[in-house]
C-alpha cells in the first residue's frame, strides 16, 4: 500500500493578479476589474436598489481595492476580500443617505408599495426577482443581500450594520417572508 501525499488546495487563480497590481501593473487590477466587475455591481444594486448609487458604490469599491492591495493577507480568497470590501464600501454610501437615519432610529419601516403581481409561470426571470427584493424596506434589503445572496453569518452582519445578530435574523426573516408573499401574489 502506497502512502499517497495530502492534497495542497489549489491556488486562486486571482492571486499572482493581486501580486502584480498591488506592485503597481495597472494591467493586472484591469484584469482584476473584468473578471469581477459584474458580481460587484450586482451585489451593490441588491444591496442599494438603485443603479446610479451601485455603479457609484462599485466605483468605490474598486477604487478602495486599489489603495489597499497592500492589505489583501492573500489567507482568504482575493474574492472574497472585494466582496467584504464592496459591502462595506456600499454600507458606508448607505450611511450617508439622510434615509439611513430614518432606518437607523425607526422601530418599523415605512409601509412598501404595492408590489407588482407576479406572473403566472412557474419561474420569475432573474430580474422580476431582483425587482422584487429592491422593494424590500432598506434593511431588510440589505440583510438579505449579505445573508441569503453573499452568505455572510448573522453575527457578520450585525458587526457590519452595528445592530444584534437577533435583528439581523428578524431583517432576514421579514425579508424572505415578504418576497414569499409577492411571490404567491394573484
Amino acid at each position: 500500500m502506497t502512502a499517497t501525499a495530502p492534497q495542497q488546495a489549489s491556488p486562486d487563480p486571482d492571486d499572482s493578479l493581486a501580486r502584480r497590481a498591488s506592485a503597481g501593473d495597472s494591467q493586472a487590477f484591469a484584469e482584476l476589474y473584468q473578471r469581477h466587475h459584474r458580481r460587484i455591481y450586482a451585489l451593490c444594486f441588491r444591496m442599494t436598489a438603485n443603479v446610479e448609487a451601485a455603479e457609484e458604490c462599485t466605483q468605490e469599491s474598486f477604487i478602495k481595492a486599489w489603495r489597499k492591495l497592500d492589505t489583501f493577507n492573500y489567507q482568504s480568497r482575493f474574492s472574497t476580500w472585494l466582496h467584504t470590501l464592496a459591502s462595506r464600501t456600499t454600507l458606508d454610501y448607505l450611511r450617508k443617505q439622510k434615509s439611513w437615519l430614518k432606518l437607523v432610529f425607526s422601530q418599523d419601516d415605512e409601509a412598501l408599495a404595492e408590489p407588482p403581481a407576479a406572473e403566472h409561470n412557474c419561474e420569475l426571470a432573474l430580474s422580476q426577482i431582483d425587482q422584487l427584493v429592491a422593494r424590500l424596506p432598506e434593511r431588510a434589503r440589505v440583510v438579505f443581500t449579505l445573508h441569503g445572496i453573499e452568505g455572510y453569518r448573522h453575527v457578520e452582519i450585525a458587526e457590519m450594520l452595528n445592530i444584534s445578530a437577533g435583528a439581523s435574523r428578524a431583517q432576514y426573516h421579514r425579508a424572505r417572508n415578504l418576497l414569499q408573499e409577492w411571490l404567491n401574489h394573484d
